[in-house]
């Protein structure tokens, strides 16, 4: 079963994203690898836009439903099934499967997996005459500090902008998910840092542009949300 399960991952997954990387960068103006990163990392984002759209959009509603779903955990306290019932009325009320955002992950995740794999194990096999070096100084084949410092730094940029606000008193121990969401916020890109700063620069080029895009596509989602109310505060 796991031999059949590795075919799948390499045939789907790695390869074509492998061979991608190996055309982009000798095809590019220049053969810079670094740029062939960073597009190869945009084009894998457009593939999964509709999936990672629906599930930030739903996690927008879930941000304007919060005092609502507080409300019915505190009427709901004692019986967890009529709070589950009622829970599910109200996303069903909404149009919005809380569930959704698994489904997305459990696709993205072995994507995410082959990148990772690609610019940590693949890099020998892009054809010589292709400039590993980004931007001139930075050698992709090897551990950066300042590389490892962007990825982290960009990956806190990203939990904080996804962070879901928390309308909990402080002292409030009962939303404990919200303390857990903070508390990743900074451990998570320490982890990161100590990661990427034992890999290939290539590995934080690709963990700080997939953030970047992440970041923007977050921050349109939220506009976009912010229109939506507007227009209909005015209707």
């Amino acid at each position: 079963m796991w031999s059949a399960i590795k075919i799948f991952y390499i045939q789907v997954f790695y390869e074509p994203l492998l061979w991608g990387l190996v055309f982009l960068s000798s095809s590019l103006p220049g053969k810079d690898l670094g740029i062939a990163i960073i597009l190869l990392t945009l084009i894998v984002k457009i593939i999964l836009f509709p999936l990672t759209h629906k599930t930030l959009k739903t996690q927008q509603v879930m941000k304007k439903l919060e005092p609502d779903i507080k409300k019915i955990q505190s009427d709901q306290g004692s019986s967890k099934e009529e709070q589950a019932r009622k829970l599910m009325e109200l996303y069903r009320a909404h149009g919005i499967n809380p569930f959704s955002g698994f489904f997305g992950l459990f696709v993205q995740l072995p994507i995410l997996i082959a990148l990772y794999h690609i610019f940590w194990k693949g890099l020998e096999v892009i054809p010589t005459g292709v400039n590993t070096l980004f931007l001139g100084f930075i050698a992709l084949g090897e551990a950066s500090i300042g590389m490892a410092a962007l990825a982290s730094i960009s990956q806190f940029w990203q939990a904080r902008l996804s962070l879901v606000p928390s309308s909990a008193k402080a002292g409030d121990g009962k939303d404990m998910s919200k303390i857990m969401q903070k508390q990743m916020m900074y451990v998570f890109p320490v982890i990161i840092f100590m990661i990427a700063y034992k890999l290939p620069a290539a590995v934080s080029l690709y963990w700080t542009a997939m953030n970047v895009f992440a970041i923007m596509h977050e921050a349109y989602v939220r506009y976009q949300s912010r229109a939506e109310s507007d227009s209909a505060a005015k209707n």
